[in-house]
């Protein structure tokens, strides 16, 4: 191959939580492959992502722009286009195995190849598409573990989303897709420089690990935070509506429990974590994979998720809060030798400006307008001064299936501050995030902090301003 521009092997998890990597200081993890990622690469310590939900989130990552102008707000909404199609413009190969959440989940979206395998339990979008997955399970004879099936457990009320997989080991949606994206880089000729994007559907839920996963995990203090009477009364009224709802409506195979027993809270996240871990072995068989083919020495490895998941913390589950436990996710880049030392940035990110650092590093001319900003200068420097930090980030998230009550929800953080603000409503959040990281001291009826209150709201409104200006052009050519 003449090209030697670098290979893009872009692993992304689906709700995964930042406090989930053994290295990032969370003695409970077992991540040794992800914990090698972290030691040898470039570690964001405060990235946070753009949206509360998988699509929107996905979309504003894939195309450097926030959800309110791609316009796609909620999982479902049309996402066909992306920044994929100028690395494929500009001569690279690119492979999608497992999940990208498009819609249409098959659209072509800069692919030159597609192997799609979609949400572990799909229900309210796409219950009938036959992904991948669908297609070797009905080719072993196999029924899918899913919300019809677990429904039939006698406990399935009290679960929490947390179930045994007891089906073929190598048919679990996160080996399955693990085990494709080893056999494709094996048996697939690169001709070009290649975008990998490997998406694996966990940990996302339904929780259902493969029992050896989660054996020592039930035996560890796996540090679940109380959750406080004085959060919840304190919550705007769309949140409590949620956690009714979730209660009421089992999404994705987890039937909410408003008052869980510490049992089955430490079940739940034994499960979770455990599914992490599984992730973490094809993590390492894709390592082994790309180094035996002799990709890895010129490749560049991004691992990141798509956003958090509450997992009963502030009393709720999943996401579409904006709570940090969502909006931070782990990132890594890991590029041995090609970015200096191996070390950690504390300056806050938008995950979405991953985008135009990776054309930049591909050598590709990056769209304009784009709201995402490369992060080249940072990994080409040490300095935490470099312009491409943000002083503030932001996400937001529409009305949907689970966000019932309220119109569009936004959230506007600094290191020490955020608040999220409800659309024509009077409630919201406001958390000094030095004295209460945690986020449960709910202040945006304080008197004492009304300044600050005025001061990150103005904030909100120069970015929604500023953002739609320096935007204004992107669509010419579609007027």
């Amino acid at each position: 191959m003449t090209d030697q521009r670098p290979n893009i092997i872009f692993i992304i998890t689906d709700q995964q939580r930042f406090d989930t990597i053994h290295a990032a200081g969370y003695d409970f993890m077992e991540t040794p492959h992800l914990d090698r990622l972290h030691r040898e690469g470039i570690v964001f310590n405060n990235c946070f992502i753009t949206a509360a939900s998988c699509a929107p989130a996905r979309a504003s990552l894939f195309t450097g722009h926030y959800p309110h102008t791609t316009g796609i707000l909620k999982n479902a909404d049309t996402w066909k286009h992306g920044w994929i199609e100028n690395l494929q413009e500009g001569g690279y190969q690119t492979v999608n195995i497992g999940k990208m959440h498009s819609w249409p989940y098959t659209t072509p979206l800069g692919f030159d190849q597609r192997y799609v395998v979609e949400n572990k339990d799909r229900y309210l979008e796409g219950r009938y598409f036959y992904d991948e997955w669908d297609k070797a399970l009905r080719a072993r004879g196999l029924v899918k573990q899913q919300r019809e099936l677990y429904r039939q457990l006698p406990d399935y009320k009290e679960s929490l989303g947390a179930f045994d997989w007891l089906l073929d080991e190598d048919m679990h949606p996160d080996m399955f897709v693990g085990n494709m994206a080893v056999d494709w880089i094996r048996n697939y000729p690169v001709s070009e420089p290649l975008f990998l994007e490997i998406g694996f559907p966990g940990p996302h839920p339904p929780y259902d690990p493969i029992p050896r996963y989660t054996e020592s995990y039930l035996k560890k203090d796996l540090n679940i935070a109380p959750v406080l009477e004085s959060d919840l009364v304190h919550q705007p009224d769309p949140l409590k509506a949620m956690r009714i709802h979730n209660h009421e409506v089992d999404h994705d195979s987890v039937v909410h429990l408003l008052e869980p027993t510490e049992e089955q809270l430490h079940r739940q996240r034994a499960y979770y974590l455990a599914n992490v871990t599984m992730i973490d072995d094809k993590v390492g068989e894709i390592m082994t994979a790309l180094e035996e083919k002799g990709l890895l020495d010129n490749s560049i490895v991004i691992f990141s998720s798509d956003h958090g998941d509450c997992l009963t913390d502030h009393g709720h589950s999943q996401k579409w809060t904006m709570y940090d436990v969502i909006t931070r996710v782990p990132m890594i880049i890991w590029a041995p030798g090609r970015f200096g030392e191996p070390r950690a940035i504390d300056g806050l990110v938008q995950q979405m400006d991953l985008g135009p650092t990776l054309m930049g590093l591909a050598d590709i001319p990056i769209p304009e307008p784009m709201a995402a900003r490369s992060l080249l200068p940072l990994l080409e420097s040490d300095a935490e001064a470099a312009s491409c930090l943000r002083d503030v980030v932001f996400a937001e998230q529409a009305k949907d299936g689970i966000l019932t009550t309220s119109k569009f929800m936004t959230m506007v953080r600094t290191q020490d501050w955020k608040l999220v603000h409800f659309l024509d409503e009077p409630w919201g959040q406001l958390f000094d995030l030095t004295t209460d990281p945690l986020e449960v001291d709910n202040l945006w009826d304080a008197p004492e902090h009304a300044d600050k209150k005025k001061e990150l709201l103005a904030i909100l409104r120069e970015w929604r301003i500023r953002d739609s200006y320096e935007n204004s052009d992107l669509w010419e050519d579609y007027r």
